[in-house]
């Protein structure tokens, strides 16, 4: 593959910041002065290009629409960040609680 699909590909990484404050805010439908404020907030930290531009990535915009959310529904920015952060673990927990099930259908006996 060229250097040029390389470089491509990253924008298929769920974590890459391929997206600037605005851009971003677009996407969001928000002000840019959302998105600094979580910033600011230290809810949500964005990457930062090498001249100090915030660069945001389409997992941190699945974060700020959740908070977006959650904000709206009147909460707190403190509430809303520990809300998604126990969402977060319970989806992990059950996950992890799903393949444990799974393990134990194909192997019943736990050898």
């Amino acid at each position: 593959m060229t250097d040029a699909g390389n470089r491509l590909r990253r924008l298929d990484d769920p974590d890459f910041p391929a997206l600037t404050m605005s851009q971003a805010a677009e996407l969001l439908g928000v002000q840019a002065a959302f998105l600094r404020s979580l910033d600011l907030a230290g809810t949500l930290q964005p990457h930062r290009s090498a001249g100090g531009h915030r660069r945001y990535s389409r997992a941190q915009l699945a974060v700020a629409a959740r908070l977006r959310s959650l904000l709206d529904d009147g909460h707190s920015l403190a509430s809303a960040g520990t809300i998604l952060d126990l969402q977060d673990r319970l989806a992990a927990a059950l996950t992890a609680l799903d393949e444990l099930r799974n393990s134990l259908h194909r192997n019943p006996r736990g050898v």
